[in-house]
């Protein structure tokens, strides 16, 4: 009973055609493409943003390693010659 044949599919299409006409359904079409395509593109700029930002935290974190360890190194130095 719920069941959807292809005659109802196709007279539903062909009233859908005769209602908004074709010049119509192809700018909706169009339109409707676009929609995806930047919804698409914004889902991957956001994955991008999402790469970019923990690489560059990865960074930060590599860059405040070695700072770190070149102030131990240093302080170090510092108390050997003091020591000396």
């Amino acid at each position: 009973m719920g069941n959807i044949g292809i005659w109802q599919l196709l007279i539903v299409a062909v009233i859908v055609v005769l209602l908004f006409g074709t010049k119509k359904l192809r700018n909706m079409g169009g339109d409707l493409g676009s929609a995806v395509k930047g919804f698409k593109n914004a889902i991957s700029d956001d994955k991008n943003d999402d790469k970019n930002k923990e690489e560059s935290d990865k960074k930060e974190q590599a860059s405040e390693s070695i700072a770190d360890k070149s102030a131990v190194e240093q302080k170090s130095t510092v108390k050997e010659k003091d020591q000396a």
